[in-house]
């Protein structure tokens, strides 16, 4: 089992700059995993969230202008 709170705390660690490849990467596997199979409820389920969270944080911009 992963421990999330280590993973909380490696990316606490990461440069700013490697945040951008975390994500592209993250992104990359998941579309490959959809890509291969359509149906694959947790690749659906990662852009999902992905989607929701892009426009949370892009309704919280918008409010701080």
């Amino acid at each position: 089992m992963v421990n999330t709170n280590d993973l909380w705390e490696k990316m606490g660690d990461l440069e700013e700059d490697d945040l951008p490849h975390v994500l592209t990467n993250l992104f990359a596997v998941y579309e490959e995993k959809l890509k291969n199979n359509p149906d694959d409820k947790a690749a659906s389920d990662f852009f999902k969230h992905l989607s929701r969270v892009l426009k949370l944080v892009s309704e919280c911009n918008l409010n701080r202008r």
